[in-house]
């Protein structure tokens, strides 16, 4: 159910500047879309179509019309992000076991649904799934949480090392040394102040 574009999302940081962003798994791109507390105030999944539109742009690469997404079931994944949120932080910061049972729950129960069925193309390639809806929708996403939270890489779920970033995201790289969210937003930032302090500190 992938496509051949890079994955990962394109966000804009609240100064306005875009930036590519790989969280490296389908159920943490889900996260930027908003959130829970203090991540309320980026909320974009207001209609069911922010949500289908959020389903063509993530590694899901869904075309127009696969999904049916009803008010309810809108907030149902809002639910799960929330949830996600804050499983994926607690898993973040304490390790395994980390995480309130309440929001387990909310993915069991979510992941107990029927998935969007996957389909191969003439030419053996993945191709869009059947038509499905946003309970579909919202199954796939939470079992690609709980093959994360379950699997080898759960080791490397990272929150990003800015100060003010809080992006969450799994460490793909082979030596496990990814720091930030993306080196066009912290990581540039870090460089650029580690330059400046290098700088101050010769001219003293």
């Amino acid at each position: 159910m992938t496509d051949e574009r890079t994955p990962g999302l394109v966000l804009h940081s609240p100064g306005g500047t875009r930036f590519h962003f790989d969280p490296g798994t389908l159920c943490l791109e889900l996260l930027p879309t908003g959130g829970p507390g203090p991540y309320a105030r980026y909320e974009v999944l207001h209609r069911p179509a922010d949500l289908a539109d959020w389903a063509g742009r993530s590694r899901l690469g869904l075309p127009p019309g696969a999904v049916r997404i009803t008010d309810a079931q809108l907030t149902a994944v809002r639910t799960l992000r929330d949830a996600l949120w804050r499983l994926t932080a607690a898993r973040a910061a304490h390790g395994p076991g980390a995480g309130e049972p309440a929001d387990r729950a909310v993915l069991n129960r979510a992941a107990a649904r029927s998935p969007l069925a996957p389909q191969i193309a003439p030419d053996g390639t993945a191709a869009p799934p059947l038509p499905g809806d946003g309970d579909q929708l919202a199954s796939t996403v939470a079992r690609d949480a709980i093959a994360l939270f379950t699997g080898p890489s759960a080791d490397r779920i990272r929150e990003c090392a800015a100060d003010n970033c809080f992006l969450l995201f799994v460490d793909t790289s082979r030596p496990g040394w990814r720091r930030w969210c993306s080196m066009e937003r912290c990581g540039n930032r870090h460089k650029v102040r580690a330059l400046r302090a290098r700088r101050e500190q010769d001219e003293e």
